[in-house]
């Protein structure tokens, strides 16, 4: 009798501290959809790497991508309920706790914007500066995306206004190179591989390019962290383990990435990448691969760098009083790259 008693009460006490242990571990939602604003961009890499080489599926979740023309459809997903996490640039977190709906990144994906602006050599022939874009027409991904910001940015340290511009949505694809090609827009601030697509063809001059750091650090003023994965506050607090498992896929990506080839990343994207150009891609990746995070920490000077390009074109933001390190975690991604040192 005491015996039983005994394995009863060690049994109790088992139940009672593994529990908490189980619970901790265990995912609060295992069915997660991911809003994209140009999947098969580099600047998104580390979210297709994870998707296709089963990471998510490893930390137990069903990830639905979904894919939208640019990065301000993707958050729009998030904000009307279609969608539960936003892979997209970090400057919206920024921008949505002035609005009063909160976002938090919680995983790097970029660590540099990526985004390069250029313009026609058809229709700008005698192009010099800046100024010169006054009065024309320049292609954006989508109006209100990453790549529409660093334009007005970009314009407005060479003392012109957004208005002072026709803005046109192009998406980051096939559409976008037709459109200059064809010479629908005057510029285009984009990302790869539509960028090294024109500039291998002739249809393209560089004027800024992101994809260096150090270039992106020079224009910005600071750190400018990019692709992340961000989602409503109360998603990141409430699913906490989910979280978890989201970062501890894109930090394996981003490790995978930095260790590989080009022929890596050819064996494994979809072939609608490509674009109808395997070289093409190949040196896209090699340009874009120093602006990806090694580790998916986000730099803490990161959050200032960004207020800073955003308020230059927007009085209200300047002027807003906002708690920046709400914006982010690294909590996530500490624990991710204790889990995976190697990847």
């Amino acid at each position: 009798m005491q015996r039983r008693q005994w394995l009863a009460a060690a049994a109790a006490l088992t139940a009672t501290t593994a529990a908490p242990w189980v619970r901790a571990q265990a995912l609060e939602k295992t069915k997660v959809t991911i809003a994209v604003g140009g999947k098969n961009l580099f600047y998104y890499l580390p979210l297709t790497i994870a998707e296709q080489l089963g990471y998510f599926k490893a930390e137990g979740l069903d990830v639905n991508i979904v894919d939208f023309a640019g990065g301000a459809r993707a958050l729009q997903a998030v904000v009307g309920g279609s969608a539960d996490v936003v892979s997209g640039a970090f400057e919206h977190t920024v921008n949505m706790q002035a609005k009063g709906q909160p976002m938090r990144a919680f995983v790097l994906q970029g660590l540099a914007p990526q985004i390069v602006l250029g313009v026609n050599p058809r229709t700008l022939p005698n192009f010099q500066s800046i100024a010169d874009l006054k009065g024309r027409k320049i292609g954006v991904t989508a109006p209100g995306s990453s790549t529409h910001i660093m334009l007005n940015f970009v314009l407005a340290k060479a003392g012109l206004k957004p208005s002072d511009v026709s803005v046109i949505g192009v998406g980051a694809s096939n559409g976008a190179v037709a459109a200059m090609r064809s010479g629908q827009i005057d510029a285009i601030s984009n990302l790869d591989p539509v960028i090294t697509l024109l500039q291998r063809s002739g249809d393209l001059r560089v004027v800024v390019d992101t994809r260096k750091p150090a270039e992106a650090e020079r224009v910005f003023g600071g750190p400018m962290p990019a692709g992340c994965l961000y989602a409503p506050v109360p998603f990141v607090e409430r699913y906490p383990n989910t979280v978890q498992a989201l970062t501890n896929a894109i930090v394996r990506a981003n490790k995978w990435i930095q260790q590989a080839g080009p022929g890596d990343i050819i064996k494994v994207v979809p072939e609608s990448y490509l674009l109808g150009d395997r070289a093409v891609y190949i040196d896209g990746f090699l340009a874009a691969k120093p602006a990806l995070s090694p580790d998916g920490v986000i730099p803490p000077k990161g959050p200032e760098t960004a207020l800073r390009a955003l308020a230059s074109v927007d009085d209200k933001l300047a002027a807003a009083k906002l708690d920046l390190t709400a914006t982010y975690t690294n909590t996530f991604v500490q624990k991710a790259n204790a889990k995976y040192p190697k990847g």
